[in-house]
């Protein structure tokens, strides 16, 4: 992983996009920094879309993309994007699953998830779950004590035996029936609500993450960073992002940020 600093002029100025995981990327120790909160905005205000890609539940996601200055949302790690038309006051939402999937889906991860309480002392289902409509998230660092890595293996196995599709982030075990991923979907609102082929215009996006369920996307954007934090995953990253940013969390997100902005102020000055 390369410092941020590194990270050319020339490629930072045909930049048009930010992807950028949430927790422990846009946030730093549970909470929402103003700088990043700005920085998000700075962006938009420089002609630079923001879309926020993270595991978190749908009814986070309505709220992020109907309030944030974001372009859109992907969530609960690539089971749907929402779009926030402003004009028309519309909500777009596209989904991997239809509701009827969903639901059945969502009964069998619950049961999944009184196994896992059961078997991994100390796990916790998290405080979000009620707000979720296709994944199951096992807390192991959010609202309860650390869990060794062994516990989150655990966790991980229980959910792999029964055809679960399991991703660690940062706080929590993901699990989804299903093998779509983050970047699957991303790929999906790129196309629907930015016009654009992701496979043809890759490096005029930035993804930001930090955790091992961002691998596809670190693996995916020849222009991917990791926040300093990425580091505490190191062991447990396949595709490592190719620069990573001194600051952490949202410190290190407002440190892109200013990176961006500060080329397309160059381009419009003629440097």
């Amino acid at each position: 992983m390369k410092p941020v600093a590194t990270f050319p002029l020339t490629d930072r100025q045909k930049i048009r996009g930010v992807f950028t995981d949430i927790d422990d990327t846009l946030t730093t120790d549970g909470r929402l920094p103003a700088e990043a909160y700005a920085a998000m905005e700075y962006l938009q205000s420089a002609g630079i879309a923001v879309v926020p890609i993270t595991g978190r539940p749908a009814g986070w996601c309505d709220l992020i993309a109907r309030i944030w200055p974001v372009d859109g949302v992907v969530g609960e790690n690539g089971a749907f994007y929402f779009h926030y038309d402003r004009k028309a006051r519309r909500m777009i939402r596209r989904y991997v699953d239809d509701d009827k999937t969903r639901a059945t889906n969502r009964e069998r991860l619950l049961a999944l998830g009184r196994q896992i309480l059961a078997d991994v002392p100390g796990a916790g289902i998290s405080a979000d779950q009620l707000y979720r409509e296709t994944d199951l998230a096992v807390d192991f660092f959010e609202d309860v004590a650390p869990l060794s890595a062994e516990s989150i293996d655990r966790i991980v196995a229980i959910l792999t035996k029964a055809g679960v599709t399991a991703k660690v982030s940062s706080i929590h075990v993901n699990g989804w029936f299903g093998s779509y991923d983050k970047l699957t979907m991303t790929k999906l609102f790129a196309a629907d609500c930015l016009g654009v082929d992701l496979d043809v215009e890759e490096r005029a996006f930035v993804f930001t993450g930090d955790s091992p369920n961002d691998g596809p996307m670190f693996d995916f954007f020849s222009h991917s960073i990791g926040v300093a934090n990425v580091r505490d995953f190191e062991d447990r990253l396949i595709n490592p992002p190719t620069y990573i940013t001194d600051g952490y969390g949202g410190q290190g997100f407002s440190e892109v940020a200013r990176l961006l902005i500060d080329a397309k102020n160059k381009q419009a000055g003629g440097a």
